[in-house]
């Protein structure tokens, strides 16, 4: 994949600096269009059919420096049983963890087919030397790793260093092995939904299996009109190319209201077919309580007091 994929990028730039191919995008009017679909209408029983897709798709996710080998078995635990008490729920899609951690995480997981995610590459910021990032995610590989989470340098891409942007992404996706590749674009760093629209098709050309939003460490993280943006991106290098590329909006979805909504404009922008935890993910731990406590009020008619869920 390296080797080849410089020369796909040159031929599709032109030679010229800046991907030129990429659009410039209609600010007032993305925005404008993702407004729209926070304004449909979904029935009760549509609803928890997709609470219940909501949480399929999730990430719980654990990254912080006072990361022990106990909270991430916990993590586990919670991401094979969200809530016994509702036996006909799905489990998460996958923990997202240090590449240190993946081997707790592994284990801990057994055969229950929740996949396990590592960030690597020097995350969050990226800075680090290229090498460097290779060893770390060829190590959360071997480790156990069914997914990495790769962020890319924004300091070369505001520098206009696109090549080399392409050239990492393209390193990593090799490093990668069978592993899946999510290619986080930091979009709260990157200013305007052009430099999003470009960096998403860098990321898909360079071999990206996903993109996401946001390391969840600054803000602004996910939002609706960037997602729109990537998720237009994905159309339309599906329609050049034929590939499915997956999507991760990640940092600040919390509410199952708005994830649904994320759901609405997914199905309208790209197809049923995206609709599934293969092609879309939410990056949004805190999330998971949330969908547990609307899931209990569709059945029920009540909500259940907070403490009845895990607290991560």
């Amino acid at each position: 994949m390296a080797t080849g994929s410089p020369k796909i990028f040159s031929h599709l730039s032109n030679g010229q600096p800046g991907f030129s191919l990429s659009p410039r995008i209609d600010q007032v009017g993305v925005e404008e269009r993702a407004s729209r679909f926070t304004k449909r209408s979904i029935k009760k029983e549509s609803k928890l059919n997709g609470l219940k897709l909501v949480l399929n798709m999730i990430d719980l996710t654990t990254l912080e420096g006072k990361d022990t080998d106990g909270k991430v078995k916990q993590l586990c635990y919670k991401a094979m049983h969200p809530h016994d008490a509702l036996p006909d729920i799905p489990t998460v899609a996958a923990i997202c963890v240090y590449p240190s951690m993946v081997k707790i995480a592994r284990k801990a997981l057994g055969d229950s087919g929740i996949k396990v995610a590592s960030v690597a590459t020097a995350f969050p910021s990226g800075q680090a030397p290229k090498d460097v990032k290779i060893r770390d995610t060829k190590y959360a590989v071997n480790e156990g790793a069914d997914e990495v989470d790769m962020v890319i340098s924004r300091g070369k891409f505001h520098s206009g260093e696109y090549n080399y942007v392409f050239d990492e992404i393209a390193a990593i996706k090799e490093a990668c092995g069978d592993a899946r590749l999510k290619v986080i674009l930091e979009t709260g760093e990157l200013g305007t939904f052009d430099k999003v629209r470009r960096a998403s098709d860098i990321a898909m050309h360079a071999g990206a299996d996903f993109i996401k939003t946001s390391t969840g460490k600054i803000q602004p993280a996910a939002t609706m009109p960037v997602t729109l943006v990537m998720l237009e991106a994905i159309r339309d290098f599906y329609y050049k190319t034929g590939k499915m590329i997956g999507m991760k909006p990640a940092g600040g979805i919390s509410k199952s209201k708005l994830a649904l909504h994320y759901l609405v404009m997914v199905k309208e922008t790209l197809g049923e077919d995206w609709l599934n935890n293969e092609w879309f993910r939410f990056g949004a731990s805190s999330l998971a309580n949330d969908v547990l406590m609307q899931i209990v009020k569709e059945k029920t008619g009540v909500y259940q007091a907070a403490n009845y869920f895990s607290v991560d």
